[in-house]
């Protein structure tokens, strides 16, 4: 199964829950397979699946558990979903959602967009402002806009991906996770009280956390860029 949904928005602590309940296991984050992301995205489904499918089952078989359902939470995973989905046909996938405000937050602290971050990260794709695959504008236009604004494109981004398949994906709200137990359990086929216990654990004080960390300028930002997005999920 897959857990997608944008950086920062609890897919970790998701999967660790359903990786916890007996015939799952967590794979966390599949480096391989972020690694070849940008190349999957632009290919046709059946061509992607394949790849995907490759990619995974060589990961499951070195970690020797082919006898269990994985539970894959790589985030970028939400511009493949469609491909993931056709690579296994009877796999499910979860999309959590976070307040965008909030998101942007903890990306501004990671610092992983913003324009003086160097290096790269466990995929070897680069941070700071060079425009990612998902990027729907040009580069010298992407690398221009705010710290905020860019984080706020990446929600933006992921979000919008991961709901292009809302008739196969359950979504559940990162800040309602602990009561969304049962309709997750319901449509992977599991038992709830496991997951419940796993999802019980749930304490995150930094919901609503944009109200003291972001600035009027970098709400501004925010609204310019995925107002419309919050307003229709209902967090603005």
């Amino acid at each position: 199964m897959f857990v997608v949904g944008a950086p920062r928005s609890g897919t970790t602590f998701l999967a660790d829950a359903i990786g916890r309940v007996p015939g799952f296991v967590d794979l966390t984050e599949v480096t391989p397979l972020k690694a070849a992301i940008p190349e999957l995205a632009p290919l046709a489904d059946d061509e992607a699946a394949r790849r995907i499918r490759s990619i995974l089952e060589r990961v499951r078989l070195l970690a020797l558990v082919r006898g269990l359902r994985g539970v894959e939470q790589t985030p970028e995973t939400s511009f493949v979903l469609s491909a993931a989905l056709r690579a296994y046909p009877h796999a499910r996938a979860v999309h959590v959602v976070r307040d965008g405000r909030d998101v942007v937050s903890s990306l501004l602290e990671r610092g992983w967009l913003s324009r003086h971050r160097s290096g790269r990260d466990d995929a070897r794709h680069p941070y700071g402002p060079s425009p990612r695959f998902w990027v729907d504008k040009g580069a010298a236009e992407f690398a221009r806009e705010s710290d905020a604004a860019r984080a706020a494109l990446a929600w933006r981004a992921y979000v919008c991906a991961a709901r292009s398949l809302r008739d196969q994906v359950c979504e559940v709200r990162y800040e309602e996770l602990p009561s969304a137990a049962a309709r997750i359990a319901q449509h992977l086929g599991a038992d709830t009280a496991p997951l419940a216990a796993a999802l019980g654990h749930f304490r995150d004080a930094s919901v609503g956390r944009f109200e003291r960390d972001l600035s009027p300028t970098q709400l501004a930002d925010v609204e310019r860029v995925a107002g419309p997005l919050l307003r229709e999920l209902g967090y603005a």
